[in-house]
């Protein structure tokens, strides 16, 4: 899917690092980490001088697991797929989708860097990397990652346009889980672009990825709602998501005396009263104030029908007609 071309011959993707950058970026990583080997050898050989050979045999196969590849690992993970040689390329490990990689991708990449990059002296990598279309190694393919390029002249990274307020919290409980990264890194690529587009076609793309989202979630589309408003709610839904996991944080205790913030209450139902805080008075209801009841006036001249009387108007009227 991050492949797909429009009829303007706009190609929705980010732009992959071939392999020659690729191969540069490794180079000046393995020099770097190259060196740290080398010191950290020489610190062990004279700390482990008094051991046995087995000792030191096991020493040396720890230190290189956690020096070639513990610590490309975590420098991965901690910098978001920006390794040193990456950084001075301007390239990026990243997902599928485009997001930043976590540790579960770095450790997939690390693990069989180690067959691609150590063992074979990078010729497997170099061999998947000219197979594939968008420069992928073994470890990227496994991992779901793609090495781009982020330093790319002329060009601005747009932000996703947010959705219109009356769909914000529309797809609260859409499950997303079977749409893959290809199809969201095209749906975000899309909405990113599609004012570069030719208004038929922005539309027909929009309906098509549209149908694919439907069909991977299984739920009707949404009535009413436009293809293009439906693709901007259901990425935001997505990044509020990942936003969520990954700032997930445990609930503050309240400050003493401080009142909890009340639920919304739904329209139409009354409110319950809130506890009262310590050493605050209760609110006490306003008295009613009725006013006295006067008794009306009747003119003398006005007497009942029922006696035989005529009924004669007060005079002196003002001319406006009475309350009803």
């Amino acid at each position: 899917m991050s492949d797909l071309v429009t009829g303007d011959a706009v190609v929705l993707g980010l732009r992959p690092a071939r392999l020659p950058s690729r191969a540069l970026a490794i180079c000046l990583d393995a020099l770097v980490y190259g060196a740290g080997y080398l010191l950290v050898s020489i610190g062990i050989v004279f700390a482990t001088a008094s051991l046995d050979d087995a000792a030191q045999a096991a020493v040396s196969v720890g230190m290189f697991l956690l020096v070639l590849v513990g610590v490309p690992i975590a420098v991965e993970t901690l910098t978001h797929g920006r390794s040193l040689g990456k950084l001075a390329l301007g390239l990026r490990v990243v997902r599928e989708d485009g997001g930043p990689i976590r540790f579960r991708h770095a450790l997939v990449r690390g693990a069989m860097g180690v067959v691609e990059l150590l063992i074979t002296f990078g010729s497997v990598a170099c061999i998947a990397s000219l197979v594939s279309s968008r420069g992928r190694r073994l470890g990227d393919v496994f991992a779901g990652t793609l090495v781009v390029r982020e330093r790319v002249p002329g060009v601005r990274v747009m932000p996703v346009p947010p959705p219109p307020p009356w769909l914000a919290g529309r797809f609260t409980g859409l499950d997303l889980s079977a749409v893959p990264d290809g199809l969201w890194l095209t749906i975000r690529q899309y909405l990113t672009r599609m004012n570069q587009l030719d208004p038929h076609t922005g539309a027909a793309m929009a309906a098509k990825l549209a149908d694919e989202v439907v069909a991977r979630t299984g739920t009707p589309p949404p009535a009413g709602v436009p293809a293009a408003a439906f693709l901007m709610a259901i990425v935001h839904e997505r990044q509020s998501r990942d936003a969520a996991r990954a700032f997930r944080a445990a609930p503050r205790p309240a400050a003493y005396g401080a009142q909890a913030a009340a639920a919304p209450v739904p329209y139409g139902a009354q409110a319950a009263p809130g506890p009262v805080p310590y050493g605050a008075m209760p609110a006490v209801p306003a008295p009613v104030v009725t006013a006295p009841v006067v008794a009306p006036v009747v003119h003398p001249a006005v007497v009942a029908p029922a006696q035989g009387f005529p009924v004669e108007p007060p005079r002196g009227g003002s001319g406006f007609a009475p309350p009803a």
